[in-house]
């Protein structure tokens, strides 16, 4: 047998190419990722008021108002990229059947790239809307949220601050006398642009809006594919990462929830280098079904939301650390990261045995978990009386309450379930059944819940099976008139109850990609089962499912989970209680997810069960909030675990006096010393740094890919954090 070598392994040493590279483009001094306060967002109109710019040193989209409005430039500033290739209409909306171009210009002799030399020969449709007036403002807060400031490291803003554009349009001569605005807005600090649209029914009768296209952009394609399928195009390569807050779908990922973003062929791309011309470089963003909404007169309608995020680089850490900033500032809710407990039973004495033991360790959120016996549903008054008082109990030890609630994949009755347009029935939906928002018991279940949290005070629900995006063919639900707006419709149900508990600072736990409309944690992504598989190697799991979850989440943005009684199978080996005996086991498991700033459902009747086991919760979780901002900061990836030698991450951010704070784990039997190099670029630290471990701190010099190398040594099975300063 030849043994498995014990090198040092310098996994975080594959970055330094990348790191290079950035250095090319970035300093550490000039970087929005690490400075981004002298990237100011600003809208101005050309000397001839024939374009107007929305730009911040970052990115730039540049609009056309002559002849008509449309989009001529979409630059990445940092790179000197050009996005576009082609100028398209600005949205389009269909109104009682007919299709209507919202702006735009004709022409273009060839859609391979766009010269600036072709403007004059490009006009405007004389069957779309024409441009007629234009408004510059300052961003403005999508909906109300009530910060839960102890649950924050920092005080976010919000709105993110930024510059908005509104381009009003007036309706051709052959449509119902509408407006439609566009709008835009442009960050500070974020190569980011957001768009929407709203229409308004200025005629004297009602019309019908069928369909509407939010964004169309003609994208430069990112690769040089001759023949295929469109599945073959690689889309990690576009440098332009578009989501909306017009998400659902019963996922845990963005580009899984995203069904109102598509790239498609592009009809009028004759020249593309695909036999086929099939390459997938047409943005479209659109809902897939309806609105099929009825505009009364004077009637407004807004869309859904589209933000389009410009990347500079090709490494998928850089990218990674984008897409959280921009999460970061479009739904700052999801930085609050309670450290909370599930507990199984609803009963009185058991809530407030958890309640009490979450305050002596401090724990900070008790949810009532599935299968407590817990029931949001139920409106009796002495129910609603004995949660108000337990919520009461909760908050006087400074603790938030509050529980679970399954929406979909369950069956109410065939009058309230949604209907399959294929079959006329109940059935085939994505979880099989699952009842129709727009239904009476739809109505009646968020009137129910909105209740509980008004009579109760509680601040946290747990919203399991979300709505998945069903549509529904029924033409007898009061909340929809039939299938064409049915997925519409409840999409605003959803939205606008996650709205209201946002405004109310309740705590939204839902397993879907609802954080743009609201919610504030969903699953870092893990199965279930593995928590039945025996203790020692669920440890490794669990730092794996964090490695891995963390690319396009921030910590605060998933939960993981510590079933501390038997879950699913497997008996005495998978199980931690009694915790007094399994105390290792239980202490990696805190050290894993404290150690990430990734906050777990410890799900069980208790946290402790003896002194010594008290005292081991209750020291990790003071080092996660002695340390809660770095551990709450982006994390670089720096070897994941795979049982054959360290691994672990690294907390960035500039902004703080810690400026990073490295976790290390050792899985092996025997004790490791190893040579680590840390990438310290996204520390903003340029010369040195304070290396801090175990008492014993050092000033290192930063080679010139801004990282250090440090020497650790690891007992077996255990960890070891370092953190690092400035001067």
């Amino acid at each position: 047998m030849i043994p498995w070598p014990r090198k040092p392994i310098h996994i975080a040493s594959l970055l330094l190419a990348n790191l290079i590279l950035c250095a090319t483009v970035h300093s550490a001094t000039s970087d929005w990722l690490i400075h981004p306060d002298s990237f100011v967002a600003k809208i101005r109109a050309s000397a001839e008021g024939k374009e107007i710019e929305l730009a911040n040193g970052l990115v730039r989209r540049v609009i056309r108002l002559e002849p008509n409005a449309a989009t001529m430039t979409f630059d990445q500033l940092v790179t000197g990229e050009s996005l576009l290739r082609s100028v398209r209409p600005e949205a389009q909306i269909e109104v009682n059947g007919v299709k209507f171009d919202v702006g735009g210009l004709n022409g273009q002799p060839i859609h391979n790239y766009l010269d600036r030399g072709w403007l004059p020969q490009l006009k405007a449709d004389p069957k779309g809307f024409r441009f007629s007036s234009y408004k510059i403002g300052r961003t403005e807060a999508r909906f109300p949220w009530k910060k839960r400031i102890e649950w924050l490291s920092s005080d976010p803003p919000w709105p993110p601050p930024g510059a908005s554009l509104h381009i009003t349009f007036e309706s051709p001569p052959d449509c119902p006398e509408m407006i439609v605005e566009v709008h835009y807005e442009v960050y500070d600090g974020l190569p980011l642009v957001s768009k929407w649209l709203s229409v308004r029914n200025a005629s004297a009768q009602p019309v019908v809006l069928n369909s509407l296209i939010v964004e169309r952009l003609a994208v430069v394609e990112p690769e040089s594919i001759v023949d295929g399928a469109p599945a073959n195009f690689r889309g990690a390569y576009r440098n332009l990462e578009v989501f909306s807050d017009y998400s659902f779908g019963g996922n845990m990922t963005a580009d899984a929830d995203a069904p109102a973003i598509r790239w498609k062929p592009d009809p009028l791309y004759a020249t593309q280098v695909h036999y086929e011309r099939q390459t997938p470089c047409l943005l479209e963003c659109s809902p897939q079904l309806g609105p099929e909404t009825r505009l009364a007169p004077g009637e407004n309608f807004e869309s859904f939301r589209v933000f389009e995020l410009v990347h500079d680089s090709s490494d998928r850490e850089r990218r990674g650390l984008a897409v959280r900033r921009a999460y970061r500032a479009l739904a700052p809710w999801a930085q609050e990261n309670p450290i909370l407990m599930h507990v199984r039973s609803a009963k009185p004495d058991a809530v407030k045995l958890a309640i009490d033991q979450c305050k002596e360790v401090g724990f900070e959120l008790v949810i009532l978990t599935f299968g407590s016996g817990f029931d949001i549903e139920n409106e009796k008054p002495e129910y609603l009386a004995q949660l108000k008082d337990l919520a009461d109990y909760a908050r006087e030890r400074g603790i938030a309450l509050g529980g679970y609630s399954l929406l979909a994949s369950r069956a109410i009755n065939a009058e309230n379930d949604v209907i399959n347009p294929k079959t006329g029935k109940t059935g085939g939906a994505r979880f099989g059944n699952s009842p129709c928002l727009g239904s009476v018991w739809g109505q009646e279940y968020f009137r129910k819940l909105r209740q509980f949290f008004e009579q109760t005070g509680c601040g946290v629900l747990e919203h399991d099976g979300s709505y998945p995006g069903d549509v529904c063919a029924s033409t007898n639900h009061p909340g929809h008139t039939g299938l064409g707006d049915s997925q519409w419709r409840q999409w605003l149900v959803i939205r606008d109850f996650y709205h209201w508990c946002r405004a109310r600072g309740i705590y939204l736990n839902v397993p879907d990609w609802y954080y743009l409309a609201g919610s504030t944690k969903c699953a870092m992504g893990y199965r279930e089962t593995n928590w039945s598989l025996p203790r020692e190697q669920q440890e490794l799991i669990e730092r794996q499912n964090i490695y891995d979850g963390t690319w396009e989440k921030t910590p605060s943005m998933g939960w993981m989970f510590v079933p501390l009684t038997e879950y699913q199978g497997g008996g005495a080996a998978a199980t931690i209680e009694p915790l007094k005996d399994h105390l290792p086991h239980y202490e990696t498991r805190l050290a894993n997810l404290f150690g990430a700033g990734v906050q777990a459902c410890y799900r069980g009747p208790r946290l402790y069960d003896s002194d010594e086991t008290k005292a081991i919760v209750a020291r990790w979780v003071a080092f996660y909030r002695k340390h809660r901002a770095i551990l709450d900061s982006d994390l670089i990836h720096l070897r994941r675990p795979d049982a054959l030698d360290w691994d672990g991450w690294l907390h960035v951010n500039p902004r703080l006096p810690e400026r990073g704070l490295a976790m290390l784990y050792n899985p092996l039997p025997e004790p490791i010393e190893r040579r680590i190099r840390l990438p310290l670029y996204y520390t903003g630290l340029t010369n040195t740094a304070v290396i801090q471990s175990d008492d014993h701190s050092e000033t290192l010099a930063l080679d010139r890919e801004y990282g250090v190398e440090i020497t650790v040594k690891i007992e077996p099975r255990n960890r070891k954090w370092v953190i690092i300063g400035a001067p």
